[in-house]
C-alpha cells in the first residue's frame, strides 16, 4: 500500500505511470504533476483506458521549492519519483527534505549553463537525507540504472573482481523521421556533443566528442557503429567497483543522425549560451528542442529493437581464472508501444523507474542518505526486470573485448 507522486510528463514518465498502474498492489494511489497539466491529463487518460486505474494530475513548476513542498504535503506520498529534467533534481530533493519524503530519480543533476553532469551535487546531500531519516535513490533508469545493477549482479554471482567493463547501448529502431532524438532532445544533444570521458587506471581520460567509433554486431539488430561517450554511471561504477581498471560507455548512432548533428553544431544550433533574437534572449539548443519531434510522439512509427548491456571481465568467483560475461536486455519498440503507447527508449527507462520505486516503497531497498543503484542488492530488481517487460540474458564470452 503506497502513495507516489511522479514529477514530469514525458515518455519515460508515461511508461512509469502505466507500469505503476499495472501493479496496483504495490502502487495504490498514483499522482502525476508537471509544468504542463494537459500532458499529465493525456497520460492519465491513456492509463485509465488501458488499466482502469485513475491517476490524479496537477500543474507544478518543479523548480519552485515552496510550491513543490505544498503539493507533497497535500498528497502525502511515501515517495517522490523525479522524471523531470536533470536541472530540476536539486530543487526536488530540497522539497523532499523539507516535506519529509523519500526521493528517486533516473538521471543525475546537470546545471543549465554547463553541459557537465556528475554526481557530486547530489552526493553532497547524503548527510542531510541521513539526518532526516530519508532515502534518496539516484539513477533508477536503464543507463544509469539497470546497467549498474547488471554490473553488481555479475559481481555477486559470476566475478570476484571486475577489471574491465564496457556498457553498450544500441537503439536499432527506425522512427521514420529525417532527424529526431529518442529522448529529451536538449539532454540528448548535450550528452552527445560533450567531450567523451572514460575511466582508466584510477582517473577519467577525456577525448573529443564522437572521436572513437567501433562497429559491433548486436543480437537481433545487426552491425552498428557505436561511439565512446561519457555517461554518469561510469562515475558511480568507478566508486563502487574500486578495482576497476577501465570503464567505458558506448552508444550507437546512424550516419544520418551524425550528419544532421554535425550541421546543427556547425551553424550554432546546439549552443547553450543565450543569444539575442528579436529583443529576447534565447538558448539555441532549447529552440531546436522545441521544433524537433517530441520523443513521446515517435512510438507509433518506430520499428526495430534496442539492445543494451554490459560486458565485464575479471576474476571468476569459482576460482577458474579470468572470465568475460555479457549481460543484456533486448526490447522491441512495437511491443513497448502496444503495452504503454511509448517507444522502447522510453520503455527501457520507465520500467526501471517503476521497479526502483517498488523496491523503495516496499522496503526491499532501504537506507538513510543518498544512494546509487550499485549499493543495493541486485537480485530482487533483476527478478522484477524479468517479470515486467525487460527480460535479460547472460552469456560467457571467449575473452575480453578487443576494441
Amino acid at each position: 500500500m503506497s502513495t507516489v507522486l511522479v514529477i514530469g510528463a514525458g515518455g519515460v514518465s508515461s511508461v512509469a505511470v502505466h507500469k505503476m498502474a499495472m501493479n496496483a498492489g504495490i502502487f495504490t494511489d498514483i499522482h502525476l504533476a508537471s509544468r504542463t497539466k494537459s500532458k499529465c491529463d493525456s497520460i492519465a487518460a491513456s492509463v485509465k483506458q488501458r488499466t482502469g486505474v485513475e491517476i490524479s494530475t496537477y500543474e507544478i513548476d518543479a523548480e519552485e521549492v515552496p510550491a513543490m513542498v505544498n503539493l507533497i504535503r497535500k498528497i502525502g506520498p511515501s515517495l517522490v519519483v523525479n522524471l523531470a529534467l536533470p536541472y530540476q533534481d536539486l530543487p526536488i530533493m530540497d522539497a523532499c527534505l523539507e516535506a519529509g519524503v523519500d526521493y528517486l530519480d533516473t538521471a543525475n543533476y546537470e546545471p543549465k549553463d554547463e553541459a557537465k553532469f556528475e554526481y557530486k551535487w547530489q552526493w553532497a546531500y547524503h548527510d542531510r537525507f541521513k539526518e532526516a531519516g530519508l532515502m534518496a535513490l539516484l539513477g533508477s533508469g536503464f543507463d544509469p540504472g539497470v546497467t549498474s545493477v547488471f554490473s553488481m549482479w555479475l559481481k555477486k554471482h559470476k566475478l570476484k573482481t571486475i577489471r574491465q567493463l564496457d556498457i553498450l547501448d544500441c537503439n536499432g529502431g527506425d522512427h521514420g523521421q529525417a532527424f529526431a532524438t529518442n529522448f529529451n532532445p536538449e539532454i540528448n544533444i548535450r550528452e552527445v556533443t560533450a567531450p567523451a570521458r572514460h575511466w582508466e587506471n584510477g582517473e577519467f581520460v577525456e577525448t573529443p566528442a564522437m572521436g572513437k567509433k567501433v562497429e559491433f554486431d548486436f543480437e537481433q539488430v545487426g552491425p552498428k557503429n557505436m561511439y565512446m561517450m561519457y555517461h554518469e554511471e561510469l562515475e558511480s561504477l568507478a566508486r563502487f567497483i574500486p578495482e576497476l581498471e577501465r570503464g567505458r560507455f558506448w552508444m550507437t548512432f546512424g550516419d544520418e543522425y551524425i550528419k544532421h548533428l554535425t550541421v546543427l553544431q556547425n551553424v550554432g544550433m546546439t549552443g547553450i549560451e543565450p543569444i539575442r533574437f528579436q529583443g529576447k534572449d534565447i538558448i539555441p539548443l532549447q529552440f531546436l528542442a522545441a521544433v524537433l519531434p517530441k520523443p513521446e510522439t515517435l512510438g507509433e512509427t518506430t520499428k526495430g529493437k534496442t539492445n543494451i548491456g554490459v560486458i565485464a571481465t575479471g576474476e571468476a568467483l569459482d576460482g577458474s581464472g579470468e572470465k568475460t560475461f555479457y549481460i543484456k536486455n533486448i526490447c522491441d519498440h512495437e511491443d513497448a508501444y502496444a503495452e504503454t503507447g511509448n517507444q522502447a527508449v522510453s520503455y527501457t527507462t520507465g520500467v526501471p523507474a517503476m521497479i526502483g520505486s517498488a523496491m523503495v516503497v516496499q522496503g526491499i531497498w532501504k537506507g538513510e542518505g543518498v544512494f546509487n543503484m550499485e549499493e543495493m542488492d541486485p537480485d530482487p530488481f533483476m527478478e522484477m526486470l524479468n517479470g515486467h517487460g525487460l527480460p535479460w540474458t547472460v552469456e560467457e564470452l571467449p575473452g575480453p573485448v578487443e576494441f
